[in-house]
């Protein structure tokens, strides 16, 4: 490719709306263009970034027998009203009507539509296991697009959904993708780490997140240095503190704590550690019994210094549709405000779940239910009955590793991919089954397996960019190598150099580009430099002189000369990773 023959637009300074690293970069590099909000145009110079992308992805689901299909982008009202997901959804999922008024979705991701395939395609269990694949547009009305491709409302993705017999061969699909993701991320040069996850809306059992490491990423990373545990926030565990819990060696005492509502307050005017407080968390979950709507006040309890988990919480039997209590609800049941309660003499009786952490504790400071007052000295059994126990929290650092090989490390990551054990949730809402062996009809096992393609690039450059702009791992790099000669228009010496080059590097399949845009060295190298091309050749009369070519990688300092029969060798060696 010669520069003169692409299209390259940079710009010096980003938009104002560009909000952090990559969609500044992206913008000045001129890879994307704003159409409207959380929407852009992919320009050439990002598409073929997008391109690097799909093939790599394109050909680890190839290899890992994946079957690629293409689903359409509008998908009919119907398949999500099976699922029940055409209400859960909510505004997210983009909702159009046509001409005769059938309603339709802009799609999100496809379960309900290759649900839908399968149910009408596969008859026998001799059919199975299969998986489809696509890499389609997607949508999803973001209530507040940011971060340009990180949270923009329309981008590309690539799904792919399994199909077995049995919840055994799922687990072997589930593997299978698991292993094709891993080589996926190798391949693409990143730094990331594949952690247990939640499944959240979209149902099932088991699922692996794949973040790539970025200290600028949105999710918290927790793992074990010294094993092979890891989850993301959400998903870890908070093992109980090890040992017995101490006696009792305070008396329950009502202490005032003026004007102090909170842990950290109470701590400090108590000269206590903040680990010694506990805080209440109240919650209230509504059901219809007979006709008549019945409330049931929860109180959970954790260590004044740990912060409460939502996902976990929803798990416990019970609060599967909790919502935080009202302060009515509250001083109703409590007889004062936020900021005092606490587990001892309530004035109606609520349901009490105490974090591993609080039931371990004795001797510890809650709430009085009385304002300005707390409880020191409090003490399981003795002043309050032991309560249900469960795992409310998020871990900290140097937490116990949950299996037990060390303690707990957290970094951050962006997630860019997600796989999924969906088991029979889509199946049997849809009525898709098979024959088995004994000619019965038995529902699908699917799974579900998501790369974020386009976000990939935001991604990539969060963990790799400078001061001067962009640095692409080779493999997804919208060029491996430029060509930067210096006054080829004047230059007989450098202009036949440069197109020798060109044109065996070209023979030798290398993506280069030759820029001959007759460009001063600074303009030109800044260019460059900010579109993250990870090799430069500059090719000028004053090394010719002495028989010497100018290499300099990007995250190299210094360049380095090399001798011009050498050159193109040299930088296959550099490709190639030697």
């Amino acid at each position: 490719m010669r520069a003169t023959r692409f299209f390259i637009s940079t710009l010096k300074e980003a938009p104002a709306d560009a909000e952090i690293v990559s969609h500044k970069l992206m913008m000045r590099a001129g890879m994307i263009k704003r159409l409207g909000s959380g929407i852009y145009n992919y320009m050439p110079m990002g598409l073929r970034v997008i391109r690097k992308v799909e093939n790599i992805v394109r050909e680890e689901m190839n290899r890992s027998n994946a079957i690629e299909m293409l689903m359409p982008v509008v998908q009919p009202a119907e398949l999500w009203q099976e699922t029940g997901r055409w209400d859960k959804m909510g505004p997210e999922l983009m909702r159009v009507k046509d001409r005769h008024g059938r309603e339709y979705a802009i799609q999100p991701t496809s379960e309900e539509v290759i649900t839908d395939v399968v149910r009408s395609e596969i008859k026998s269990y001799r059919q199975l296991p299969l998986n489809f694949y696509h890499i389609q547009t997607k949508f999803r009305d973001e209530r507040r697009p940011r971060f340009g491709l990180m949270r923009g409302r329309e981008f590309t993705m690539k799904d792919a959904y399994s199909f077995d017999r049995n919840v055994d061969g799922l687990k072997q699909s589930y593997q299978v993708m698991f292993d094709a993701y891993t080589r996926i991320f190798t391949r693409f040069g990143l730094e990331f780490r594949a952690v247990a996850a939640d499944n959240g809306a979209i149902g099932g059992s088991g699922s692996h997140e794949f973040h790539v490491i970025a200290d600028t990423g949105e999710d918290a990373i927790v793992y074990c240095p010294s094993s092979d545990y890891a989850a993301n926030m959400e998903a870890a565990e908070a093992v109980a503190p090890s040992g017995e819990r101490a006696a009792a060696s305070a008396a329950l005492t009502k202490t005032a704590t003026p004007g102090k509502a909170k842990c950290e307050d109470v701590a400090e005017l108590l000269a206590i550690p903040l680990t010694s407080t506990v805080k209440s968390i109240v919650l209230t979950v509504e059901t219809e019994e007979k006709g008549a709507l019945h409330k049931q006040v929860w109180l959970l309890l954790l260590r004044g210094d740990h912060e409460l988990n939502e996902i976990k919480v929803s798990k416990i039997p019970g609060l599967a549709n909790n919502r935080f209590a009202t302060e009515d609800e509250i001083v109703e049941h409590f007889g004062t405000r936020p900021g005092y309660l606490g587990p001892i003499n309530t004035s109606l009786p609520v349901k009490i779940v105490a974090d591993r952490t609080v039931a371990m504790m004795s001797d510890f400071v809650c709430g009085a239910n009385e304002a300005d007052f707390h409880f020191t000295g409090a003490n399981w059994g003795r002043d309050l009955p032991e309560a249900q126990v469960a795992d409310l929290r998020n871990v900290v650092a140097g937490d116990a590793s949950p299996d037990g090989k060390g303690v707990l490390a957290i970094q951050r990551g962006i997630e860019v991919g997600h796989v999924f054990q969906l088991g029979t949730s889509y199946s049997e809402s849809m009525k898709a089954t098979f024959l088995d062996e004994n000619g019965k009809p038995q529902f699908l096992q699917m799974g579900c397996y998501g790369i974020g393609v386009t976000r990939i690039l935001g991604a990539a450059i969060e963990q790799n960019f400078d001061d001067k702009g962009i640095i692409w791992p080779t493999a997804i790099a919208p060029f491996e190598v430029v060509l930067c000669p210096m006054g080829m228009d004047k230059s007989e010496a450098v202009k036949e150099q440069v197109e020798s080059l060109y044109a065996a590097l070209l023979a030798a399949g290398v993506d280069v580009i030759l820029d001959d845009r007759g460009q001063r060295p600074g303009a030109m190298f800044a260019d460059w430099e900010l579109i993250g091309v990870p090799h430069r050749i500059v090719i000028g009369d004053r090394g010719l002189k002495d028989g010497m070519l100018e290499y300099q990688g990007r995250r190299d300092t210094e360049a380095t000369a090399v001798a011009v029969p050498d050159m193109l060798s040299f930088i296959l060696a550099k490709l190639a990773g030697k």
